[in-house]
């Protein structure tokens, strides 16, 4: 699946036009792990999760630069989607297309039902390049904010941008 699975994303970013960078690796399933093979790359790196509501009928996909901590009750009371819980690996699948340690935005590119709304870190706003798995975590790719901006726009899933800290209780 990983070089059918990156192809699909290079594929796409080329008709759109979108210069990015490929940096291979060793599979990275956490972040403390791709820590050590990121720190060459000049980007800002993103830890992207992937919710489901209470009901099982809406899924979120959260895109927090790396190294921001977060709360998953903090995540429930800022996004006001009712109770979050992580999206199980058949989910994952189903609706980007993805396994587990390779979630991506670029795994909107199988949601064709534009059914995942993406939150997105306020923080990346300032970045002037950002990294991502292409669908398969044995490779990053880097790409401009504006070009990611600009990737979302024509993938037809919503977003918003959000500030992902915990607050302090």
């Amino acid at each position: 699946m990983s070089t059918a699975a990156k192809n699909i994303v290079f594929d796409k970013l080329n008709q759109l036009g979108i210069q990015h960078e490929v940096f291979e690796h060793p599979p990275l399933d956490t972040i403390e792990i791709a820590l050590k093979y990121w720190k060459d790359i000049d980007a800002t790196h993103c830890k992207n999760l992937f919710f489901r509501n209470h009901k099982g009928n809406r899924h979120y996909l959260v895109i927090i630069k790396d190294t921001t901590p977060f709360s998953i009750r903090s995540l429930e009371q800022k996004l006001k989607q009712g109770k979050l819980t992580f999206g199980s690996p058949k989910r994952l699948l189903k609706y980007l297309g993805v396994k587990p340690g390779s979630v991506s935005p670029f795994g909107l590119l199988n949601d064709e039902d534009h059914h995942v709304h993406l939150f997105l870190d306020q923080q990346l706003k300032k970045a002037e390049k950002i990294s991502f798995h292409p669908n398969d975590n044995t490779a990053s790719l880097v790409l401009s904010f504006f070009d990611f901006i600009k990737y979302l726009d024509a993938s037809g899933n919503t977003y918003e941008f959000i500030d992902p800290t915990p607050e302090n209780d």
